[in-house]
């Protein structure tokens, strides 16, 4: 690619004489003039590719142009222009040429730049599906939401051998507005598109990241810089793909951050690994372990629940709460095997972070503040406190698919289920059980948090001729999926004649509340990341933590000593799972 350092805007209209072998004219009114060394272009809104020069090319002399490309944006009826200068080499090969990203037509490289700081944003894996359906949209809706920085460019790298024409289209119809907004949608996915620029970086990862920061460097011009690398990577290639962008790609005119894709690590050895080889290149705050599902509004609102109510911080204790239900289920099954190479499924993909993250987040002691590395501390010393998993405290199961399924080895079929009862061996959780159920291909989607309280005790109405031995406890209910909602249920009085009780729900359901669109958990993630709050990111202590509680299950599966139970697809999972809560005398509610 061409330095830029030659690069500036001007004003001039002199006249431009066109190669002869193209024998045509431009006929369209020019706009900004971009000078290269012997060479002067107009920027056009032409369909055609026109060759300009000052004068004739000499042999093997780069040729510069102007490509226009349209397209449609799905979902609103328009047709979005594109335009970006394009130099072929003596090869024949294509090489955008862009501005500094920051300056704009009507701006000139004598201006002055102040002293804010730019945003460079990296895909690592751009054309991959994730990128493409979540990470790209997710920008766009910060974007279009304004809390992106004014100066900002997003740099898509992959292997694949496209052009940025290409990767904008692929993106564009992924993009939409917010529902509650909606203005200037069509302005705002055009101008954001624009800072949209691809590389393919080939086969050399250090190479490739070292002509990623070039490309980074020439887009961010004067400015500081700050750079958040998204590692969109399968496992296999993540160690090298780190190391390389952190020799070659890293900025020294403001903070890097790198953000890794779970699974973080295959097992305990395989995550030890990667820590020892992430920490070997960069500090601990700049990396951020993302999981999606740690996002998600009833994540971030355990802690505000917790912390900001006195109805509830002083019954968030083993006097007040005899259990606390988990559940992550899924009507959906896994899609391919290829995702979990090692055969651990939805340990790997759920329960060693979602589920381990959630459990902490619940049980940690107030932080000093709730700043993320106070926070993080709190998750930690949770973490450790969990007893060691037990094989006879633990089901795993696999659902019976369709012959279409890929989860076909009858001999060690891959966990799509996880139900365990954990417990944390401190003062405030003493004999408190945790009971986790994960699982996919289940009867329903639920993502749901149950807090059930102790009974009465000397309970009044539990003495009045027995016909009110029933009387339900009281539960705190956090639900996610289906309908965002926090419930608590109550014993009340039907109202008549006669001292009938029912149980009932006070409800606080989030559609019926808020006129907003909840965020996407990408979007919210993203938004912490640009602003430094690593609290719900898990620290390579808590990585540790966290594979520690799961290695005794792990270690079984490994050695074949641990049966994975048959359920059938879209029921409500192995039957042994009931006897599993019954054992430590909970019943499951929402079965």
């Amino acid at each position: 690619m061409a330095s830029l350092s030659s690069v500036s805007l001007s004003t001039s209209s002199s006249e431009i004489s066109i190669f002869p072998s193209t024998n045509r004219k431009l006929a369209v009114l020019p706009t900004a003039v971009r000078t290269f060394p012997g060479q002067t272009i107009k920027k056009t809104r032409t369909q055609m590719i026109n060759v300009a020069h000052v004068q004739p090319p000499e042999v093997n002399k780069p040729h510069c142009s102007i490509r226009s490309t349209s397209f449609n944006v799905e979902g609103t009826g328009s047709t979005t222009s594109l335009d970006e200068e394009v130099k072929v080499d003596a090869s024949g090969m294509e090489v955008s040429i862009k501005l500094p990203l920051f300056e704009t037509p009507s701006s000139s490289t004598d201006a002055e730049t102040d002293d804010s700081a730019s945003l460079s944003v990296a895909v690592i894996g751009a054309t991959g599906l994730l990128a493409r359906t979540k990470i790209f949209p997710a920008l766009f809706a910060l974007y279009y939401s304004g809390h992106l920085p004014e100066k900002f460019g997003i740099f898509g790298y992959s292997r694949k051998n496209l052009t940025e024409d290409h990767l904008r289209a692929i993106i564009a119809p992924t993009l939409s507005c917010r529902i509650d907004h909606q203005e200037n949608c069509e302005e705002k996915m055009d101008a954001f598109l624009k800072r949209i620029f691809y590389l393919n970086g080939g086969y050399d990862n250090r190479e490739g990241m070292s002509n990623l920061n070039t490309l980074m460097e020439e887009g961010e011009g004067k400015f500081g810089a700050n750079r958040i690398f998204y590692l969109s990577v399968p496992q296999e290639a993540l160690i090298d793909v780190a190391s390389s962008l952190a020799e070659k790609a890293q900025t020294q005119r403001g903070w890097n951050r790198v953000i890794i894709e779970k699974p973080f690590g295959l097992g305990l050895f395989s995550s030890h690994q990667l820590t020892n080889s992430l920490l070997s290149d960069f500090e601990e705050k700049q990396l951020y372990r993302i999981d999606h599902l740690l996002g998600r509004n009833t994540i971030e609102n355990l802690a505000v629940l917790r912390f900001s109510n006195v109805v509830f911080m002083p019954l968030w204790n083993r006097s007040y709460i005899h259990n606390i239900q988990v559940t992550f289920s899924e009507e959906l099954g896994m899609q391919t095997s290829a995702r979990y190479p090692n055969g651990y499924g939805i340990l790997g993909d759920v329960v060693h972070s979602h589920i381990f993250q959630t459990v902490a987040l619940l049980a940690m002691e107030p932080p000093v503040t709730l700043d993320g590395e106070d926070i993080r501390y709190e998750k930690v010393k949770v973490l450790k406190s969990i007893r060691k998993l037990e094989s006879s405290d633990v089901i795993l199961g696999h659902y019976e698919a369709d012959s279409g399924s890929n989860f076909k080895d009858k001999d060690n079929p891959i966990p799509t289920y996880f139900g365990a009862v954990l417990y944390v061996d401190n003062a405030r959780w003493d004999g408190v059980p945790f009971l986790i159920k994960a699982g996919r291909g289940l009867k329903k989607n639920r993502v749901e948090i149950r807090i059930q309280f102790r009974r009465v005790p000397g309970n009044l109405y539990n003495k009045d001729g027995g016909h009110m031995q029933n009387l339900a406890t009281n539960d705190l209910i956090l639900r996610d999926v289906p309908d965002e909602a926090i419930l608590v249920r109550i014993n009340n009085k039907i109202p008549g004649l006669g001292m009938n009780l029912e149980a009932s729900e006070l409800n606080l359901l989030y559609k019926d509340k808020y006129n907003v669109e909840i965020t996407d958990s990408y979007e919210q993630l993203l938004h912490d990341v640009i602003d430094g709050d690593n609290h719900l990111f898990m620290r390579s202590d808590e990585v540790e933590a966290a594979w520690n509680v799961l290695s005794p299950v792990l270690s079984e599966l490994d050695n074949n000593n641990v049966t994975v139970e048959r359920y059938n697809f879209g029921s409500k999972g192995p039957d042994k799972a009931g006897n599993l809560w019954a054992k430590h005398g909970v019943q499951w509610l929402d079965d």
